[in-house]
């Protein structure tokens, strides 16, 4: 009869166990999280401004990790096929995505058939932001008198259609925030749409193009004489050019375009991991070499998930707002 009880205790025993030793694997694989590599998605070529920042990141994560992040570029359709395949990929912390605010806040309204959506993503950390420059090719500004943003929209009144501006492709941060520029000094200019800003940026360099809102990686070019820059986009003005206004002092106002780069995660990745994420990311404020990299991209303001999440939700509107207005669409 004690056998029999001691049997029958053992039974209830493993019953109570064997729900929590099912239920300890996924906990068990969160806390030893990483355990190996990570793959880190670029939704843009090798080489490109979101490509250096992602290369930034992804040394830093992997000497805090303990694991390799290794950069994956899937370029393509305005980053369309990159952010695609990161929305589709398991939540398990092994997936990131580092991309700018064009691919997460603007082409879900530019793609009525698009596959996904902000919500498909877990905000992990706002890695940098910076405004345009609005630049032109020296030669092309002094044969016209343009030295102001003001004189730009005077030339503009005078000859519609006649200024051709650039951006990395239709439906780009610098393509919607000229776009407004147009509705706000009711002008009317010539969009060229190019595959990357780079391209965008020799094209008004050598004077194929006339103007365009160019990222920080214009400063090399300003500096050295081969682009003029004649306001930048945000509402204050750059440390980096001190002496060039911003759109609203021209009196265009309101006006306010910036754009970021931020590192997201599969909706759905545990929030222990995007938070061990959001820590590891941080560590460039600790780092100067890779700091001072990201430096050059841009302000570096690694904003927490919570907050970056809020930043896309009302950036999202707000473009929605500009592309309706412009009757913007790419299906």
């Amino acid at each position: 009869m004690n056998q029999q009880r001691r049997k029958l205790g053992l039974a209830l025993a493993a019953m109570t166990v064997i729900p929590a030793v099912l239920s300890c694997p996924a906990a068990a694989q969160t806390a030893q999280w990483p355990t190996k590599p990570i793959r880190m998605i670029v939704p843009f070529p090798a080489g490109s401004f979101t490509d250096t920042v992602a290369r930034v990141l992804s040394e830093r994560l992997t000497k805090s990790l303990g694991q390799p992040v290794v950069v994956e570029n899937k370029a393509g359709a305005n980053g369309l096929i990159g952010v695609a395949e990161a929305a589709r990929s398991t939540p398990d912390g092994y997936t990131l995505l580092v991309t700018n605010s064009s691919s997460i806040t603007i082409n879900p309204h530019l793609y009525k058939k698009g596959t996904y959506k902000p919500k498909d993503f877990a905000p992990v950390t706002l890695v940098l932001e910076a405004p345009f420059i609005l630049v032109t090719n020296p030669e092309w500004s002094q044969k016209n008198a343009v030295g102001s943003v003001g004189d730009l929209v005077r030339f503009a009144t005078q000859n519609p259609g006649k200024i051709s501006y650039g951006s990395a492709g239709p439906g780009n941060v610098a393509h919607l925030s000229f776009a407004m520029l147009n509705n706000r000094a009711k002008i009317n200019t010539t969009h060229v749409p190019y595959k990357s800003a780079a391209q965008a940026q020799m094209a008004v360099i050598s004077g194929e193009l006339d103007t365009a809102f160019d990222t920080w990686s214009a400063l090399p070019q300003i500096k050295g004489g081969k682009l003029k820059p004649i306001a930048v986009s945000s509402t204050r003005r750059m440390t980096q050019l001190p002496d060039v206004p911003t759109v609203e002092e021209a009196g265009i106002a309101p006006f306010n375009a910036t754009f970021w780069i931020g590192m997201l995660a599969p909706a759905g990745t545990p929030p222990q991991l995007v938070q061990k994420l959001h820590a590891a990311a941080r560590g460039v404020l600790e780092d100067p070499k890779a700091k001072g990299a990201l430096s050059q991209q841009g302000d570096v303001v690694m904003v927490d998930p919570e907050n970056f999440g809020k930043r896309i939700e009302k950036e999202e509107a707000s473009w929605a707002v500009v592309i309706q207005r412009e009757n913007i669409t790419l299906d």
